[in-house]
C-alpha cells in the first residue's frame, strides 16, 4: 500500500489557525509511522505557490488557507478533530490498517 501524503497549505506561523492546523495533523498521523506523509505547501517559497497553483488549478477555485490535501484531493478546509482525521486516513488505507 502506498503511503499517503497529506499537504497542508501553510502560509506561514504568523498564521495561527496554520499553526493549530499543522498541530493536528501531526498529532493525528503520529500512530500511522510511514503510512502517512506530511508536506508543507509553504505559501511564501516559489515551490509552495507554485504547488499551491497547481491545488487551485485542480481544485478549480483559490484553495482555502489553511486547508488540508490528501493524495491531491481537498479533504478539510477547517481545522478537524485529530479523531476524525485518523478516520479518514483509515478509510483511505483501507483495511487492517
Amino acid at each position: 500500500m502506498k503511503p499517503l501524503l497529506v499537504e497542508l497549505i501553510y502560509e506561514g506561523d504568523h498564521c495561527i489557525p496554520c499553526v493549530y492546523m499543522l498541530e493536528t495533523v501531526e498529532e493525528a498521523m503520529a500512530p500511522f509511522g510511514e503510512q502517512v506523509g506530511l508536506e508543507l505547501v509553504y505559501l511564501r517559497q516559489k515551490e509552495g505557490g507554485r504547488r499551491y497553483q497547481a491545488l487551485s488549478e485542480d481544485l478549480g477555485k483559490p484553495a482555502p488557507i489553511p486547508s488540508i490535501f490528501i493524495n491531491g484531493k481537498l479533504y478539510f478546509n477547517i481545522t478537524p478533530p485529530v479523531e476524525d482525521l485518523q478516520e479518514t486516513f483509515r478509510a483511505l488505507l483501507g483495511p487492517g490498517e
